[in-house]
């Protein structure tokens, strides 16, 4: 609330929005709200500027979560702005101006023109993979970045999900048995469901972690997983066996283009909801507030490892009860992206990787150690970034240990409210500048530099040598 009412705000487009999406006139949410018709109207056609009062009706009219208001649409501006540097729109040079215009007066026509692009992006790569070894060219989105997606647009939030995760959390009562979490589900399991756990060799279960077996009613988990691992596959297979029926009905409600990514995205929400009943939401957002978000603290608590607690940060936005927004992004060590969620704005390139100053790509030089650096992105935003390697569960013969990086983040303005941060400087703290992917980088120079930007001349000569590989020079 703090940084929307130092400033002048014209949120007609987002008030409009929020009203219809309620199935609201002008005069019914005047009413609501204590205004005169008329008064609204201006407000709507960014006349008049949205009052810290008004700010206040709208959380308490409509449980509004103010810090939403203060954002796009689910197609942002960074999207946009990722999506017109490709060069098919060379010469257009939109200005900020017309991109926020359209997130916030048009959010439906930004995210078809996200659509659109994306999908003319990959049926373009996969024609040119065509061209050399007969590859597919199906159109659209892959499965897994329809469902990254879908999910994106949720804010990483189900609440339906945390509600069946706490009751059926109190429901085992690991607290007050004193048994552990995995036992007690897996007592469920076979009490209620005729269904039994059993931890496998790792030659029998060859490349499968976890696996069902219908007719004999057994769950089958390889002993290559560790304890954390082992009792969130129990979770899963208890979310399964208690609420098949409203995970089916969630999935159809996404509306997935096909089977592959509709069965993909059961699983997303089926591990949603696993982590909901090992981590359940009230305990878990009470801990990490009390403890300043000590994830080691919440892994022991919840029996749980670090990039589950990392993850699960991610989903606390339950308007009574909101965690640090934080964002999270999973690499391997050739920096492809297997991770990438938010339950606030998220400072990273859609469509590529992470910048190299960023340390979540040094965290590998320090396995198993948490490493904190505050970045600076090319809009001004701060944020604070914690960055750990992780052990990738299951062994296939090729990997190595540590061969995953998580990232995990917030704004700075929240990083007071972190154990991470005590003894920072966080007025004047030292900051790493970074950019997003290289090809929409305009930072100059920059010794880490693997891409010349797109809409930017190369500067090359004879004569000299910069430190960054591509030196550039203004439009």
């Amino acid at each position: 609330m703090e940084g929307l009412v130092d400033r002048k705000l014209f949120l007609g487009a987002r008030l409009k929005r929020l009203r219809r999406d309620r199935g609201l006139t002008q005069t019914a949410m005047a009413g609501d709200l204590g205004v005169s018709p008329s008064y609204l109207n201006h407000i709507e056609r960014n006349q008049r500027p949205v009052s810290a009062q008004l700010l206040l009706r709208l959380a308490d009219a409509y449980d509004v979560d103010l810090r939403q208001l203060g954002k796009a649409g689910p197609a942002g501006e960074a999207e946009l702005a990722e999506a017109l540097a490709d060069p098919l729109f060379q010469g257009l040079n939109v200005p900020r101006h017309e991109l926020l215009q359209l997130t916030d007066e048009a959010p439906a026509a930004a995210e078809a023109l996200l659509r659109l692009y994306r999908a003319f992006a990959k049926q373009r790569d996969r024609s040119r993979a065509a061209l050399i070894d007969g590859g597919d060219t199906t159109d659209g989105p892959s499965p897994a970045d329809w469902v990254r997606d879908h999910i994106q647009s949720r804010a990483n939030h189900f609440p339906e999900l945390d509600a069946l995760g706490e009751a059926l959390h109190a429901a085992l009562d690991p607290n007050q048995t004193g048994d552990g979490f995995e036992a007690l589900a897996r007592a469920r399991l076979q009490s209620r469901h005729n269904l039994q756990v059993r931890v496998m060799p790792a030659e029998v279960m060859v490349e499968w972690t976890r696996r069902f077996d219908p007719h004999r009613r057994r769950l089958l988990l390889s002993e290559t997983l560790d304890s954390s691992s082992r009792a969130f596959a129990v979770a899963y297979q208890l979310a399964l066996a208690e609420h098949e029926a409203e995970l089916s009905a969630l999935t159809d409600a996404a509306r997935a283009p096909d089977e592959t990514t509709r069965a993909l995205m059961k699983v997303a929400l089926t591990n949603t909801l696993a982590a909901a009943i090992l981590m359940p939401y009230a305990a878990f957002q009470r801990l990490a507030e009390a403890t300043g978000y000590d994830i080691a603290r919440l892994q022991t608590r919840f029996g749980a490892s670090f990039e589950q607690v990392a993850h699960r940060l991610t989903t606390l936005s339950r308007p009574t009860a909101r965690g640090v927004p934080f964002f999270l992004m999973r690499v391997d060590q050739a920096g492809n992206v297997s991770k990438r969620y938010a339950s606030g704005a998220f400072p990273f390139a859609r469509f590529g990787g992470a910048c190299p100053r960023w340390r979540l790509h040094s965290a590998f030089r320090t396995p198993g150690k948490l490493v904190t650096q505050i970045i600076e992105t090319p809009d001004g935003g701060r944020w604070f970034t914690l960055a750990r390697t992780v052990d990738r569960q299951g062994h296939d013969g090729f990997g190595e240990p540590h061969d995953l990086a998580i990232g995990l983040g917030c704004e700075l303005k929240d990083a007071h409210r972190l154990m991470y941060a005590r003894g920072l400087d966080l007025t004047s703290p030292d900051v790493t500048p970074i950019g997003p992917a290289c090809r929409l980088c305009h930072r100059h120079p920059c010794a880490e530099r693997a891409a010349p930007p797109v809409d930017r001349p190369l500067r090359v000569d004879d004569w000299s040598k910069s430190v960054s590989p591509y030196p550039f020079g203004a439009l």
